[in-house]
């Protein structure tokens, strides 16, 4: 494992490694997280399950890239606010409430990190990982 010069960690992986085979050159974004986040993420952004073993979870973009994995438990103890997170905008001509209610329903929740008055929402996924939920785009 390695670290860029913010402390960001990343991994070389080789290149017979077929968990990653097609991916590109940036193969995965790992995170810290669940099966049910896995379950969730799939459900919000549309994209396929491509791995789901031992509450380890992958999803990738039907039109390929690189993955979003979530590693399973044990989970690390959240230490307060995320350094990078997800920002979700609905298409032009969307709404973003329905969009904040739909994700709700998938099983997010409102959060406030003290954004104060903004045009965007702030959620947490079912493990408390913070995501912002922008105007349409």
């Amino acid at each position: 494992m390695l670290a860029d010069p913010e402390g960001n960690e990343f991994c070389v992986i080789g290149p017979d490694n077929q968990f990653l085979a097609d991916c590109g050159f940036i193969g995965a974004l790992a995170g810290d997280g669940s099966q049910e986040a896995g379950y969730f993420w799939s459900k919000a952004l549309g994209w396929p399950l491509v791995w789901d073993q031992d509450q380890e979870t992958a999803i990738r973009s039907p039109h390929g890239g690189p993955k979003l994995t979530w590693g399973g438990p044990p989970l690390m103890p959240k230490t307060g606010k995320e350094r990078l997170h997800f920002d979700l905008a609905p298409p032009v001509g969307g709404d973003l409430q329905a969009e904040v209610d739909r994700l709700i329903s998938l099983g997010a929740r409102r959060i406030d990190i003290g954004q104060g008055e903004a045009d965007w929402v702030v959620m947490a996924d079912p493990d408390g990982h913070e995501f912002c939920v922008l105007p349409p785009r």
